[in-house]
């Protein structure tokens, strides 16, 4: 897979002085978690970047439960963390893949292109015995020159536009039930934003790890290759998998709605199914 490394080739490179490893383990209902596991343990070298103090902006009236953080705090973070231009960075959670995918992405809209997930996360590094460090490694500055991918994200009046002119593909990476509106456990209101399709995340993923890339198309079969697509989420992380996932199928024209259906929702005027 093209953006997808293993277990081995982490632990083939785990010391390679041009290769950044970061921990992005979070849990959405204790958001401290995620620190406090990494202080107990963690891949070698690695370096911790959290959901919401790194990776999110702070929640606003409108942007969604995980706005897009700021471009220069984030690129001041990264370039602490010892990561330049030419640094290959290797990201990872605990296996479910959204918060690494959130990172994967993230480096991507920022230009930088040598970035990857760890398939099996954490919990498969655990599982396979291989080395843990609980030292929290300091690096000499990097240099980070960002060009903004401004066609990796859509905006709110990009995706007004697709429901009204149905010229892109709107694809709803939350649970069916969420989708249907059957139940809603986070988001004040319930449903799917109009003319969305279905794509669960997690069926991208078994195991803790990526489906291979013949399995990833097989799931976006009905999906003209050449569409304009869209993906979202609640709030714009388990949709990173996702456009990851589309990514590795071949789909090349993909954005990511980083406001999702949290964004969506926040303007009363905008219509639900």
């Amino acid at each position: 897979m093209k953006y997808v490394k293993s277990r081995e080739w982490l632990l083939k490179n785990v010391n390679e002085q041009n290769v950044r490893i970061v921990d992005c383990r979070f849990s959405l209902a204790e958001p401290a978690k995620g620190r406090e596991d990494y202080g107990r343990g963690h891949v070698p070298g690695a370096v911790f970047f959290d959901l919401e103090q790194d990776l999110s902006a702070p929640v606003g009236e409108h942007g969604g439960r995980h706005p897009i953080p700021n471009v220069n705090g984030l690129t001041v973070k990264l370039e602490k963390a010892g990561i330049s231009n030419d640094t290959t960075v290797i990201a990872y959670d605990n296996g479910e893949g959204s918060f690494a995918a959130r990172f994967w992405w993230l480096l991507h809209y920022l230009g930088h292109e040598q970035v990857f997930v760890l398939d099996g996360g954490f919990k498969g590094w655990l599982e396979n015995k291989h080395p843990v460090s609980v030292n929290i490694p300091a690096f000499e500055k990097g240099t980070l020159h960002v060009e903004l991918r401004s066609d990796l994200l859509a905006n709110i009046e990009e995706v007004k536009a697709a429901v009204e002119k149905q010229n892109k593909i709107l694809i709803d990476s939350r649970e069916e039930r969420r989708y249907l509106g059957l139940e809603e456990p986070i988001d004040k209101k319930a449903g799917h934003i109009p003319g969305a399709v279905n794509k669960p995340w997690m069926k991208g993923i078994k195991d803790n790890q990526y489906l291979p890339v013949g399995e990833q198309k097989l799931r976006f079969s009905d999906i003209n290759p050449e569409s304009e697509l869209i993906v979202y989420c609640g709030s714009g992380v388990t949709a990173a998998p996702n456009f990851l996932a589309l990514k590795e199928a071949g789909f090349k024209k993909v954005k990511l709605y980083v406001g999702s259906f949290s964004d969506w929702i926040s303007y009363d005027e905008n219509k639900i199914e």
